[in-house]
């Protein structure tokens, strides 16, 4: 199984933004899944050696903001 994190992203309102967000994240060096759950606000990254600052960087590119 493959180490995971969990971040809060601002801003994710629909069907929409969860796609914009698993788009961009998944082109991150090391990501190898991930989930957003819009009612929570959570986005789940699995993979091995990617950098927060990355992950960070590809939601701001979808256009939404990472809080933790």
């Amino acid at each position: 199984m493959l180490p995971t994190r969990s971040y809060t992203v601002e801003g994710m309102t629909c069907g929409h933004c969860r796609a914009s967000v698993i788009e961009e994240v998944l082109q991150v060096s090391g990501v190898k899944a991930v989930d957003v759950d819009l009612d929570a606000k959570q986005l789940t990254v699995a993979g091995e050696r990617f950098e927060d600052d990355a992950i960070r960087k590809a939601v701001d590119e979808a256009g939404y903001t990472l809080v933790t």
